[in-house]
């Protein structure tokens, strides 16, 4: 495992829940990053995020990692949950905050 891929390892390890993102949840750098950390936020759990923008050798080695090809992405508890499109569904849908809520309650 290089370097990159252990950077990533531990940040998915140490943050029950953590964003990879275009940007930062205040600034978003692309309408999906902004939709996906709005969605994040909205469930009121603290969360940690990675600008991808500002980390390239995350950007081209987290979909290595994850094998998921585009950003943003959301890991919670360790598990690649996807992108814009599935968190989206899944805070429409409810199932979102207990996930996110249940992460937290274990940190």
């Amino acid at each position: 495992m290089d370097e990159v891929q252990a950077t990533i390892k531990q940040q998915i390890e140490e943050n029950a829940v953590i964003l990879y993102m275009k940007g930062s949840p205040n600034a978003p750098q692309c309408g999906f990053s902004q939709r996906t950390s709005q969605a994040v936020m909205a469930c009121g759990q603290r969360f940690a995020y990675v600008d991808v923008l500002a980390n390239p050798e995350i950007r081209s080695g987290l979909p290595l990692y994850g094998n998921w090809p585009t950003f943003p992405q959301l890991w919670v508890k360790g598990e690649l949950i996807g992108g814009c499109d599935i968190v989206m569904e899944m805070y429409e849908s409810g199932e979102l905050k207990p996930l996110l809520e249940g992460a937290a309650a274990k940190e």
